[in-house]
């Protein structure tokens, strides 16, 4: 299947919260940090087809300064699909699960596409000057409760939610039963799931790059075989 064949799988978001992910085949959510070394062109080119589809992306705060993201840009192509379809003439905003907001200055780049700071009544009072430069969404007085933010967003008009994580905040969402849609990605590599601090232990440098061999569905479970260097592929 080509990225052109696989864009319209995904036009049907969900009236809640779809989440996208990255995992590699050990379980790691990032190398380093960050996603980005687990992924490629088209799972990009993915995540960014997927935020045309999308009210508002959902991020935590961990993620926007470890990935250093900016506002969403779309393409021509994205911005009519959204005015045809929902009569949406603007990108959506980030909204961050954040309760220090230290966030990178990329976020706030663009004065027309205000972010949304999802944080604390503690926050909001301790830092007024936050609201110079972002929207805010307040879910909580000391620690923020996502199952709150997720109903001033959808209340707010954004019913169409796109989390883009990281694993702090997926875990939040599971726990709190507000996941309504999963897109995980399986990076084709082993990157290990914690740092190894032993003196004089391995690290990798690199993610280690791995060969599918087979896939095979049963019963909505997905069975994958990966081997090094294409040994047993198909």
């Amino acid at each position: 299947m080509i990225f052109d064949e696989l864009v319209p799988l995904y036009r049907d978001p969900p009236d809640g919260v779809r989440v996208n992910m990255i995992m590699s085949l050990d379980g790691a959510a990032a190398f380093g940090g960050r996603a980005g070394p687990l992924s490629d062109t088209n799972d990009q080119n993915l995540l960014l087809a997927l935020r045309g589809f999308a009210d508002v992306v959902l991020v935590g705060a961990g993620t926007v300064r470890a990935e250093g993201y900016g506002p969403v840009r779309l393409t021509a192509d994205q911005c009519v699909e959204r005015w045809e379809r929902w009569g949406l003439e603007s990108a959506p905003p980030i909204a961050v699960v954040t309760h220090t907001g230290h966030l990178p200055a990329a976020l706030f780049a663009n004065p027309k596409q205000r972010p949304i700071l999802i944080t604390t009544a503690h926050l909001a009072h301790a830092h007024p000057e936050v609201r110079d430069h972002a929207d805010l969404v307040i879910a909580g007085d000391t620690a923020v409760n996502v199952a709150a933010a997720i109903s001033t967003l959808q209340a707010g008009g954004m019913r169409r939610i796109l989390c883009e994580g990281g694993p702090t905040l997926l875990d939040e969402l599971v726990a709190n039963d507000l996941v309504d849609e999963m897109c995980l990605t399986i990076s084709p590599t082993l990157a290990a799931t914690a740092a190894i601090d032993r003196p004089g232990a391995h690290a990798l440098t690199a993610p280690a790059r791995m060969t599918l061999g087979h896939v095979v569905t049963v019963d909505d479970y997905v069975y994958l075989r990966y081997t090094r260097s294409g040994e047993g592929s198909l």
